[in-house]
């Protein structure tokens, strides 16, 4: 049997943009990626902890060290520049597995979405 578990969390960065206009995704600083081990093209999900929208949409990398959180396509109806987000990733394993699994979670400086 195979379960779904938390692999890596960005917890509480501020949305910079929100582009409509856009085929769909989320744009995250290349450097919040790596350090969350997500990855360009992974499914995430969004929480927006301003009015409660959840959302599932895919990674594109933004650039490195920008501080870069822009919700686009549909999903720039679910936020508002200036709210912050929760941006969460799962992983499927064994329950064995996953009894021994560590996630990634960062928790980048709120105002900057930097990591201090």
């Amino acid at each position: 049997m195979q379960i779904e578990v938390l692999k890596s969390k960005i917890h509480r960065v501020k949305v910079t943009g929100a582009e409509l206009d856009y085929i769909g995704s989320i744009t995250i600083d290349k450097t919040l990626m790596d350090a969350a081990n997500i990855i360009a093209g992974e499914k995430v999900q969004v929480v927006n902890v301003n009015n409660g929208e959840r959302l599932e949409t895919y990674v594109i990398e933004g650039a490195a060290d920008s501080g870069e959180i822009t919700l686009n396509g549909p999903a720039a109806r679910k936020v508002q520049k200036g709210d912050v987000v929760i941006i969460i990733s799962y992983a499927s394993m064994s329950v064995y597995d996953a009894k021994s699994f560590k996630p990634t979670l960062i928790f980048p400086n709120t105002s900057t979405n930097t990591l201090d």
